[in-house]
């Protein structure tokens, strides 16, 4: 499992922590507060929430300059595409089609963005499902560090206003349109590698900058697009915060659900030391045998994950009120998951959660309600 544009499994080569290497063992304080615990005794211990500061993630800098009313890139008359706009309205209808085949709870979300915002969700949403299928697609076979180090070329031009595609010239347009910077980008290649090297994770630090790399990015990138309401109640960095918590809780969804088919692959994206606290280890993954610790196992994991949308929630209720739906419709959908790998009997060894089109479809009311609400709790 790569990213949150449905994953699946890649075989594994080698164990690496990709270009972070300080990382791994130098956090020692949490980002996030600790949420309260309800209950007043347990047999298995409670998992810890935090992952890596946004500080090492230099998250702060990406923020400062994608507030900027100027890209970098406006500035430069070089970088500035030159299009056909025929071609160009051919390149966004594309993006837009695939959006809606591969992600059609989000699409609709989407539909009442402005025009511009629309086609630059749909163009970015490309990228990064193209960018994760380059591990995960029909040719991850074909893999290897030279074609990443391609694609990170290939982006760069795309930055430049070079595009070597219909596709990277809808990305080309975003960009000069809206303050896009390139790290969140480039942060997301890096997660490619580390699914090409990595086959374990010994901790939640480790799997945090994994959650962070591949799916914690898509936040980062769609905040100056989707664009913050401007009487918003938290500052911008609070805002990108919230989308940045967001990826990770859907990331860390995605690897709960997706337990049983990893398995199959021979990929375990559980922190090590968090089974071995349960009294579990990779044998249990693969027998698919659920018992008693794996539940108790299951119902933390699920915590954490919910630990994140809670925090998430601050950003969804302050950005652009157009722009608030997908976010929420994303938000409820993958707490609908959670939901059903607890109606499994946490059974998501032998089971895959699944949130049905109906359940789908009456959640979308209910994320457009939220959106349209401005108060959402405020986390300090």
């Amino acid at each position: 499992m790569s990213s949150t544009f449905s994953p699946a499994g890649k075989p594994c080569i080698s164990v690496s922590n990709g270009k972070f290497p300080s990382r791994k063992s130098t956090v020692t304080r949490a980002e996030v507060t600790m949420a309260p615990q309800h209950r007043s005794t347990r047999t298995f211990p409670a998992l810890l929430k935090h992952g890596i500061p946004l500080a090492d993630l230099h998250v702060q800098e990406i923020v400062e300059r994608q507030s900027h009313n100027n890209n970098s890139g406006r500035e430069d008359p070089c970088r500035k595409p030159e299009f056909q706009p025929m071609f160009l309205e051919e390149a966004y209808e594309s993006c837009r089609k695939i959006c809606a085949e591969y992600a059609k709870t989000f699409y609709l979300g989407t539909l009442l963005m402005t025009e511009e915002r629309q086609k630059a969700i749909w163009a970015i949403y490309v990228w990064c499902r193209r960018t994760d299928e380059l591990v995960d697609g029909p040719n991850a076979g074909y893999m290897s560090p030279a074609v990443l180090d391609r694609w990170e070329e290939r982006l760069q031009d795309i930055f430049y206003g070079r595009p070597y595609d219909m596709h990277d010239a809808a990305l080309a347009d975003t960009v000069f349109k809206f303050p896009l910077d390139i790290k969140p980008f480039k942060d997301m290649i890096e997660g490619m590698r580390m699914d090409t090297r990595k086959c374990r994770y010994e901790n939640f630090q480790e799997l945090y900058l994994y959650c962070y790399c591949v799916a914690g990015t898509v936040g980062l990138m769609s905040v100056p697009v989707m664009g913050i309401a401007p009487d918003s109640l938290v500052s911008a960095q609070g805002v990108y915060n919230a989308a940045l918590y967001l990826g990770i809780g859907n990331q860390l969804t995605n690897i709960l659900r997706d337990v049983g088919e990893d398995a199959s692959r021979g990929r375990v994206y559980l922190p090590q030391d968090e089974l071995a606290q349960f009294g579990l280890c990779d044998n249990d993954v693969f027998s698919r045998k659920v018992t008693d610790r794996w539940r108790e196992f299951m119902k933390e994991q699920i915590t954490r994950a919910r630990f994140y949308f809670n925090l998430a929630e601050v950003g969804a209720s302050q950005l652009d009120k157009a722009s608030r739906w997908p976010v929420w419709s994303s938000l409820l959908l993958y707490r609908m998951i959670l939901d059903s790998i607890e109606s499994n009997d946490y059974d998501n060894l032998t089971k895959r959660a699944y949130v049905g089109r109906t359940k789908k479809l009456l959640m979308l009311p209910l994320a457009y309600t939220r959106s349209l609400s401005r108060h959402s709790l405020i986390l300090n």
